[in-house]
C-alpha cells in the first residue's frame, strides 16, 4: 500500500487537552477547582460515578462541610472502596481541604466515623482558647516545606496560601515519610502530605491566587508525562525569585486585606457596582440615580489582579422576585470565579423565597446555588438577626431550622458569615441602656471615638434588618454570640454610622465583638486611609479589614495598603510585583518562554 503521507514542515500540531477527574461528590464549591484547572489548560470531567473514579488518570478530591457527611456521601454513592484502591495503586491523586482529611483512619469531628485509613492518624480540632487563635482558621498563611515536591518548587519568601478549616491533622498523626509541609497557626500542623504521586493538601490551591496555580501546576506536570504547557509554565520557578528552603516558612499569619462590592440593580435594570453614604446608594447630585461604580465582573477581576486577599459581592436588592434559577447574582458569581482565584463571598438574599410563580426555596438551596456558581462562602443578613431572636426566645437553643443550622451542617461553620448592621444607641448612663451591652468611647486604647449629639461617650449598638431601616432591639453581643452558637464562623461587622465617612472604622464596636466571640470578625465601614487598616488591627485584633468606594476610585489602593501594614509588622500576602506579574500572565494567557518550550519539547518527542 502507499506510504501515509508525511506532514509538511511547519510549526508542531497542538497537543490534545489532558483530562483530568474531579470527584464531585455532592458538597461544596467545585466550580473554583474547575476553573483553575481549565485555566492551567485542562480538559476536566466530573463525575460521582465509581468506574469513572477507577478509570482516571488523574484524580482531583476537594472536601467540604462535616467529616461525617462526606464520608456518608461517599458510601451512599459507592465510591469508598474505588477511592482506595485508586490511592493504594499509587496513582496521581491530590485531595484537598476535607479532601485530604478522609485520607486519615479518624476525625474527632464524627466519632466513630471510619476514613479512608490511608494514612495513619486521627484528624483532631484546633483549641482556640489555648492557642488564644479565633477557630475556625480562615485567611492566608505560610507553608513549611519538608521534602521537595514539584507541587512546592515555586514556592518564595512571602508567598502565602488560603485556609479555611476548623480542624487539622497535628504534628504526628501522618508517618513522617508523608509529611510534604506544615503550617504554624498558634501550634505547628501537617498542612500537606505525599507519597509518591499521591498528594493532599489542607489548603485550597484554587483559592491561592497565583501560588495556588503554581502548587496545581506542579501536581499536574508531574503526573502526566505530557502536561499542558499552561500547567508548565504555573508550575515554572520564576529565575530571580528565590526557593523557600526545607524547613522554613514562606510567610507567617497575614492580616486579610478584603474588597466589598455592593451590588445592585440601577434604575434601568442594568446591574452595577454602588456605594452608599450610610446606606443611601442614590446620588444626590445627578438626579438622584443610583451611583455606578462600574460592572461587578469587572471589578473583581480588577481586585484579584491588584492583590486583594477575598472578594465579597453584597447585593443590596436581593432580587426577591427572581425565581432562584434566575438570580442574576448567580451569573456575576459563574463569570468572575473564572478569573478570579481568591475567596469570593456573597451576601443578601439568602432566605426562604418564593418566586412569582409560586414556587418556594429554602436558604439552604439559595445557598446551593451560590455554592454552585462559585461562592465560597455565604453572607446572611436580617434572617441571621430573625435567627437570634428565636434562639434567644427558646432560651439559648437551636431547632436545627435556621439558614444558618442548615447550611453551617451541611457546609461547616467557614462557609457561612452573618453580616451585623448595628446603629449606634447613645445614652447617658449604663442604667439607660436597659442591659444592652455598653461600648465607652473614651477609652484611650480605642482612639478618641466617638461622640453622641448631647456629648454622650456611652452607646450600646443595635443590630438593624432590613438593609439599616428597621431596628431589632437586639444588641451586637447578643447576635454575635447567638449566631456563633448557632453555626457561624464569621463575622463581617458593619456600621451605619461609620458608612461612607472615611473617618476610620469604629474602633469600640470591633473591640467589643472580637472580645464577645471565639471567631475570626471581618471590621468593615469607615475606611478612609492606610493608617485605618493598622489601627483596627492594633487595637482590635481581628483577622480582617473591609473596603469599597477607597478602592473603587483608586482614593487608596490595595498594595499601598499592604506596603503599610508590611511597615508596621504585620504579615500579608504579598501583593505581585512586575517581575511576578510577568510569570502568573502566563497562566492567565497560555504564553510565555517556558510553555513555548514545553510545546516544541513535545512536538519533537512525538517525531
Amino acid at each position: 500500500g502507499a506510504a501515509a503521507p508525511r506532514r509538511p514542515p511547519g510549526p508542531p500540531l497542538p497537543r490534545a487537552m489532558v483530562k483530568v477527574t474531579l470527584l464531585d461528590y455532592g458538597a461544596g464549591n467545585v466550580k473554583s477547582l474547575y476553573n483553575a484547572l481549565v485555566a492551567l489548560g485542562c480538559d476536566v470531567e466530573q463525575t460521582d460515578e465509581p468506574a469513572k473514579v477507577a478509570a482516571a488518570a488523574v484524580l482531583l478530591f476537594p472536601g467540604v462541610g462535616a467529616f461525617g457527611a462526606c464520608m456518608s456521601m461517599l458510601e451512599r454513592k459507592q465510591l469508598v472502596e474505588p477511592l482506595k484502591a485508586y490511592i493504594r495503586a499509587g496513582r496521581p491523586f491530590l485531595g484537598i481541604c476535607l479532601g485530604m482529611q478522609t485520607l486519615f483512619e479518624a476525625s474527632d469531628e464524627s466519632t466513630g466515623v471510619r476514613g479512608l485509613g490511608i494514612v495513619p492518624g486521627t484528624v483532631g480540632r484546633f483549641d482556640g482558647t489555648r492557642l488564644g487563635l479565633a477557630v475556625p482558621q480562615i485567611g492566608w498563611n505560610g507553608i513549611i516545606p519538608r521534602q521537595a515536591s514539584p507541587l512546592l518548587d515555586a514556592l518564595s519568601p512571602g508567598d502565602a496560601v488560603y485556609f479555611v478549616h476548623s480542624f487539622r491533622a497535628p504534628l504526628g498523626a501522618a508517618a513522617p515519610e508523608w509529611v510534604l509541609c506544615e503550617t504554624e497557626y498558634g501550634e505547628r500542623f501537617v498542612s500537606g502530605i505525599q507519597r509518591g504521586k499521591v498528594a493532599a493538601v489542607q489548603f485550597h490551591p484554587e483559592k491561592s491566587g497565583p501560588v495556588g496555580l503554581a502548587v496545581l501546576g506542579g501536581f499536574i506536570s508531574s503526573s502526566l508525562a505530557m502536561p499542558p504547557a499552561k500547567a508548565v509554565a504555573a508550575a515554572a520557578h520564576q529565575p530571580g525569585r528565590p526557593r523557600v528552603p526545607i524547613g522554613s516558612s514562606s510567610s507567617g499569619l497575614c492580616k486579610r486585606i478584603v474588597a466589598c462590592l455592593d451590588v445592585r440593580a440601577n434604575d434601568k435594570g442594568d446591574l452595577v457596582v454602588t456605594k452608599g453614604d450610610q446606606y443611601d446608594v442614590r446620588d444626590k447630585e445627578d438626579g438622584g440615580d443610583v451611583r455606578n461604580l462600574g460592572k461587578p465582573v469587572a471589578l473583581a477581576r480588577r481586585y484579584y489582579d491588584e492583590g486583594a486577599d477575598e472578594v465579597t459581592f453584597l447585593n443590596i436588592t436581593g432580587f426577591r422576585e427572581c425565581p432562584l434559577r434566575d438570580l442574576p447574582m448567580l451569573q456575576v458569581l459563574s463569570e468572575a470565579s473564572r478569573t478570579c482565584f481568591v475567596p469570593m463571598c456573597v451576601g443578601g438574599g439568602i432566605k426562604d423565597m418564593a418566586d412569582a410563580d409560586g414556587i418556594k426555596s429554602s436558604a439552604l438551596q439559595v445557598a446551593d446555588a451560590y455554592f454552585r456558581a462559585g461562592a465560597d462562602k455565604v453572607s446572611l443578613g436580617s434572617d441571621a438577626v430573625d435567627a437570634a431572636r428565636a434562639y434567644l426566645d427558646r432560651g439559648g437553643r437551636g431547632d436545627g431550622t435556621s439558614s444558618i443550622e442548615t447550611i453551617s451542617a451541611k457546609y461547616g461553620a467557614q462557609a457561612c458569615v452573618v453580616s451585623i448592621d448595628p446603629r449606634r444607641v447613645w445614652v447617658s448612663s449604663a442604667a439607660a441602656a436597659a442591659g444592652h451591652a455598653l461600648a465607652d468611647h473614651t477609652d484611650p486604647a480605642l482612639g478618641r471615638g466617638a461622640r453622641g449629639p448631647a456629648g454622650e461617650t456611652l452607646c450600646w449598638y443595635e443590630c438593624t434588618v432590613q438593609g439599616g431601616r428597621k431596628g431589632s432591639n437586639l444588641d451586637v453581643v447578643q447576635v454575635a454570640r447567638a449566631v456563633e452558637a448557632l453555626g457561624c464562623g464569621e463575622l463581617l461587622v458593619n456600621c451605619i454610622d461609620c458608612d461612607g465617612q472615611h473617618a476610620g472604622f469604629d474602633l469600640p464596636l470591633m473591640a467589643m465583638l472580637k472580645a464577645a466571640v471565639a471567631i475570626p470578625v471581618i471590621a468593615s465601614s469607615g475606611a478612609g486611609t492606610v493608617d485605618h487598616f493598622t489601627d483596627v488591627f492594633a487595637a482590635t485584633k481581628v483577622e480582617a479589614a473591609l473596603a469599597a468606594s477607597i478602592f473603587h476610585r483608586h482614593t487608596v489602593e490595595i498594595a499601598a495598603v499592604k506596603a503599610h501594614c508590611a511597615r508596621k509588622g504585620y504579615a500579608v500576602r504579598t501583593t505581585a510585583g512586575a517581575t511576578t506579574r510577568a510569570k502568573y500572565r502566563w497562566v492567565a494567557l497560555g504564553v510565555g518562554a517556558v510553555a513555548l518550550v514545553s510545546i516544541a519539547l513535545a512536538a519533537r518527542r512525538r517525531h
